[in-house]
């Protein structure tokens, strides 16, 4: 019997309703259950053979236990090595390498230096920095929020140099990025499951939490949609995200990513309502269900993106008299004594 296991926190919707949806297809040799974390022994994982993740982005606990448990061979979604050493800013650094369209934006130091630090400690960054150059390329109004982490914690509107400036001083030491506005005609809100699955949802970022998917707006155009779905497939197989919510704003007809990095999306059924809860609840057990099938024990089951895993396939090159080599092993320098004459 393989085991499916979901991993969360205070939210109650989907998670039960994950697990009585892939216990009611009635497969012999699987079953789901929310997991139950006990002793956790290095190097000795559980007999999950997929955890689905929705909370250790909270409780560092949790990763350092999911990290294990994938060592054994659980399939954990979403990975959590690549998940710990993903951000936004990074996430936007990629998008431009992949041809998908992001707001312009610049990654700032911490306002306050980091604990045990000194002014020594920064010698490589320029101070001031470029200020105009910065506000220049970036314009009025912008956002800054935090480089990495979720939600809407730490988030500023901006006006005006004063009020950056004011509000900067405000984030202590958190390393916080300043991003150009996208007023937008149009935005989308979209599921990706198993880099393959998308649900595009008309979204208004503007209203109450609760109502953010009720939008009163026509069908958007068929190209458009495309457009969207393309990049986010794009993103998503580039990240190595299985579970991810991609938020897209149009401006100008052109789809623009503005958070990607939403390895455990809201999937409450009172917030994205009865549609959208339906079908994630639906592409979440049949992802996990495949995973299940095809999880060997002892092997690495996690998904890697692309990003990660067309660099460990490429041939390692050495430069050598301006001619690139592929990089050969390393010879023994002792060499072999010659063949003694008879």
């Amino acid at each position: 019997m393989k085991k499916i296991g979901i991993l969360h926190g205070m939210e109650r919707s989907f998670p039960e309703a994950f697990v009585e949806r892939v216990n009611k297809l009635g497969l012999k040799d699987i079953m789901a259950e929310p997991v139950m974390v006990d002793m956790v022994q290095q190097g000795v994982g559980d007999d999950y053979a997929v955890i689905i993740d929705r909370i250790s982005q909270d409780v560092p606990f949790y990763r350092a236990y999911l990290k294990n448990a994938a060592i054994d061979g659980t399939s954990v979604l979403n990975n959590p090595f690549w998940w710990s050493a993903d951000e936004k800013f990074f996430n936007n650094a990629l998008a431009v390498k992949i041809g998908v369209a992001v707001p312009n934006t610049v990654i700032l130091p911490s306002h306050e230096r980091p604990t045990d630090t000194s002014d020594a400690s920064f010698s490589n960054l320029k101070y001031p920095l470029s200020w105009e150059k910065i506000f220049n390329y970036i314009g009025w109004p912008a956002y800054m929020k935090p480089h990495s982490g979720g939600g809407w914690k730490s988030v500023y509107k901006l006006n005006n140099l004063d009020e950056f400036f004011k509000s900067y001083a405000e984030t202590n030491q958190l390393v916080m990025m300043l991003q150009e506005e996208i007023v937008f005609d149009d935005y989308f809100r979209c599921y990706c499951l198993d880099r393959k699955h998308v649900r595009i949802m008309q979204y208004e970022p503007r209203n109450p939490h609760d109502l953010r998917y009720v939008v009163n707006k026509g069908p958007a155009s068929e190209k458009l949609l495309m457009k969207v779905h393309k990049d986010v497939l794009a993103l998503n197989n580039a990240l190595g995200y299985d579970f991810n919510t991609v938020e897209m704003a149009v401006r100008n007809g052109i789809p623009y990513a503005i958070d990607f990095c939403n390895p455990a999306p809201d999937a409450d059924v009172k917030s994205v309502g009865q549609e959208n809860f339906e079908w994630v609840v639906e592409h979440a057990a049949k992802m996990a269900v495949e995973r299940a099938q095809a999880q060997k024990p002892g092997k690495d089951n996690l998904t890697w993106g692309t990003f990660v895993s067309d660099a460990v396939t490429k041939p390692q090159v050495a430069k050598a008299s301006g001619t690139d080599k592929v990089a050969k092993p390393a010879e023994s320098k002792t060499k072999k004594a010659a063949p003694k004459k008879k």
